[in-house]
């Protein structure tokens, strides 16, 4: 089963983390056969939300809403079950610093139900 880990932490903290501990952590993940993808994001200054209300598109400046932790990254992980993946993403550097959101991903494209 398909995990997405994200990577949520204060900016300033996530920066001081030397990125060696986690590019170290990211090569170890894909040569376990864990890792499916993984990405950092640039800063939360850097983001754009866009929104469509009543057909018209909305486009602001920023993250979708003001808190002290941001998404900073994430990892698509398959694991045998929910224990696995916590334990992999308890691995994560930047959980020491901010934390982990483990969600499984929804088979959409196979349990859709098209006609």
């Amino acid at each position: 089963m398909k995990y997405l880990c994200l990577v949520y932490g204060e900016e300033k903290a996530l920066q001081e983390m030397p990125d060696g501990e986690c590019l170290d952590y990211d090569e170890a993940i894909r040569a376990s056969g864990h890792c499916v993808a993984s990405e950092a994001l640039q800063p939360v200054a850097t983001a754009t939300t866009v929104r469509v209300r009543g057909g018209k598109v909305s486009v602001t400046d920023g993250p979708f809403a003001e808190t002290k932790e941001q998404l900073a990254g994430f990892y698509m992980v398959e694991a045998r079950d929910l224990d696995e993946a916590i334990r992999i993403a308890s691995k994560i550097p930047p959980a020491s610093v901010g934390s982990i959101e483990v969600r499984p991903i929804r088979p959409i494209r196979e349990t859709a139900g098209r006609a």
